[in-house]
């Protein structure tokens, strides 16, 4: 059940905001939150923020490109908009969680949730995603990096 615009410049006009609000969350990540947010170190082939950078540029690109060159077919799934609110809520649940008990604790819920939020039932896959994957992250972070996890 999609709705939203169908015909017209309303489609173009959203495809172009659409396009600016990116191109904004680039240069903010960019010069606002990534400075203030990692650390700087004298250490190593990759600096902390290096990552972090290509993402904000490839933001500030791709949204420059969509604002400029609008395609103009949008329309709105009501049944995807509910999953992607479930999505920021648990994301934001799971962020509170870290803080106060851990990533160890924190993280598998974390993932058993979003695991069944996009459908997979299998257990083998469950269990995966659910205690061996955050342990993997964890012993690669932790004890071989020596970097912290929340």
């Amino acid at each position: 059940m999609a709705s939203g615009f169908t015909k017209g410049n309303g489609l173009l006009l959203l495809d172009r905001l659409s396009g600016i609000f990116f191109a904004g969350l680039g240069l903010l990540l960019y010069f606002v939150i990534i400075p203030e947010q990692t650390e700087a170190v004298d250490y190593g082939w990759m600096r902390p923020q290096s990552v972090p950078n290509a993402c904000a540029h490839l933001l500030l690109f791709l949204g420059i490109a969509q604002a400029a060159f609008p395609r103009g077919n949008i329309s709105i799934d009501w049944r995807e908009m509910l999953k992607a609110c479930v999505f920021a809520a648990i994301m934001a649940i799971a962020i509170w969680l870290m803080t106060q008990f851990g990533y160890l604790l924190a993280v598998p819920i974390f993932a058993g949730c979003l695991m069944l939020l996009v459908g997979e039932r299998r257990p083998g896959w469950l269990i995966g995603g659910v205690i061996l994957l955050p342990l993997a992250i964890w012993l690669i972070v932790v004890p071989l990096l020596g970097r912290p996890l929340p």
